[in-house]
């Protein structure tokens, strides 16, 4: 499976082409929206989840509830669209004023660099592009790929560990109850008590035109055995993992199982022994590995973490350069959130989701999700009586 995004933070829309799906696949709308709506949530969020009401539309590849195999077509319209039709508009235009041209660029962003690299004398033409807006289409598709994944009976979900300075308990509860539990949280964090004190923190950094940034967690339950490869670099599930988190915007580190932690322990306190069972088959008495070991799965939980960097647009901005003048200047202000970490959360979920529904594909390779779920059935059979 592959899909490719395209469309700017103000443009008219949002598109992914999703290829590589199998036919009849039981396809949702609603379940997509979920997601969406999950995205625009959580403490901290700014004034432009207030007017985005994000909701899907298929353009292609999906007939009567159920995948055709043919390239699927999301799009998502920007509401805002409305506003900047002649900043953002496609015709030429000789209106300097109505372009809202970007000259000084914001610290931490892709503003400057990217601006070299394509010889955009307009920063604007970046940033619309680098925005985090181009996760809602990420989450799209990972929600398309968390529908097959729940058809092979794999669960994911995500929870916040940190917001700034306040770290949370690490608790462990059933996958059902973790999606419930931080479905309820306005910061999607178990630990109730911290819970209060990332919000706290979060309002305290709104006044005083700060961010925040944070770390995430991501599980995958139900995973068979075997996803992914030893046998190349580029096949490797861990590597691809990191990879996918890696890409989201803002986000700086990513960590599998006990992660960085091991690199200050003994072997005997990193690597999980192995145990076998009547009727279970092998599986680990720990999990620190995260359910991943010489790049592929174990059987055990996927466990994945994400460090976001504060949202480097700020109220009370950074000093900068102006491109023309070559002058000290307070950089751009751009409409941005406070804190984003519990939505970047939901976004963590969507590409985890994607890179195990690619790696389930390819390893129960299959044009129909009839015969996919078969192989499923066989193999996971054949692992139990190894």
């Amino acid at each position: 499976m592959r899909y490719l995004t395209a469309g700017e933070s103000h443009g008219p829309q949002l598109t992914a082409i999703i290829e590589g799906v199998p036919s009849n696949l039981a396809f949702s709308i609603e379940k997509i929206n979920e997601q969406l709506a999950r995205r625009q949530k959580g403490h901290g969020r700014g004034r432009r989840m207030q007017i985005e009401k994000d909701q899907v539309r298929v353009l292609s590849g999906v007939r009567h509830g159920y995948t055709t195999g043919a390239p699927i077509t999301l799009v998502v319209e920007n509401k805002d669209w409305t506003h900047w039709q002649t900043i953002m508009g496609a015709e030429p235009t000789d209106d300097a004023e109505g372009k809202r041209r970007v000259a000084r660029p914001r610290p931490g962003h892709a503003d400057l660099n990217g601006a070299i690299k394509y010889n955009q004398r307009d920063m604007r033409n970046i940033l619309e592009r680098s925005s985090a807006r181009e996760t809602t289409m990420r989450v799209a598709v990972g929600a398309v790929a968390r529908q097959l994944l729940e058809a092979c009976g794999i669960l994911v979900a995500g929870q916040v560990l940190r917001i700034g300075d306040v770290e949370a308990q690490r608790i462990e509860v059933p996958i059902e109850e973790q999606i419930r539990r931080t479905e309820e949280s306005p910061v999607r964090c178990l630990d109730q008590e911290a819970e209060a004190k990332m919000m706290a923190a979060i309002d305290k950094a709104k006044e005083d035109g700060d961010s925040l940034g944070g770390l995430v967690e991501v599980r995958v339950d139900g995973v068979p055995i075997g996803l992914g490869s030893h046998v190349q670099w580029d096949r490797k599930l861990d590597g691809r993992l990191a990879q996918a988190v890696m890409s989201i915007q803002a986000f700086k580190g990513v960590e599998i199982g006990i992660g960085f932690e091991a690199a200050g322990l003994p072997g005997s306190q990193v690597h999980d022994e192995i145990v076998w069972e009547e009727g279970k088959g092998f599986s680990r008495k720990t999990n620190r590995a995260g359910g991943l070991e010489g790049g592929m799965t174990n059987g055990m939980p996927i466990i994945v973490r994400g460090v976001m960097k504060p949202i480097p647009t700020l109220y009370k901005p950074l000093m900068s350069v102006d491109i023309d003048t070559k002058e000290a200047f307070t950089a751009s202000i751009e409409r941005s959130d406070s804190c984003a970490v519990p939505a970047a959360s939901v976004v963590a979920e969507s590409v985890v989701a994607w890179e195990i529904a690619r790696a389930m594909c390819e390893k129960f390779a299959s044009d129909t999700m009839e015969q996919m779920l078969e192989n499923i059935s066989q193999y996971r059979a054949y692992t139990e009586t190894f």
